[in-house]
């Protein structure tokens, strides 16, 4: 990895890059820079920012229901017949 992208800056991950050659290179065996490999890993693809997010839609959207049908139980509404199983 040369440290410049094609815009003639620095990649956004060389950092962690750096930080894992620098431990590959020092390290008896390779698993002994794990954390840094995981961390290079996560800042190229991003995996678990991407599940923490969806997890984080996905309770939004499960208090939001909550609240939508505790709102109109308040209010007497009928909220569902339970024909539709909704999950």
């Amino acid at each position: 990895m040369s440290g410049f992208s094609w815009t003639g800056s620095r990649p956004r991950c060389f950092v962690y890059w750096q930080e894992f050659s620098k431990c590959y290179s020092q390290a008896d065996i390779p698993q002994q820079c794990a954390a840094q490999s995981a961390d290079y890993l996560e800042c190229l693809h991003g995996d678990k920012e991407a599940a923490r997010t969806a997890a984080i839609a996905t309770e939004a959207t499960r208090q939001g229901a909550a609240k939508v049908q505790e709102a109109a139980k308040e209010e007497g509404l009928p909220v569902g017949v339970g024909l539709i199983r909704r999950s």
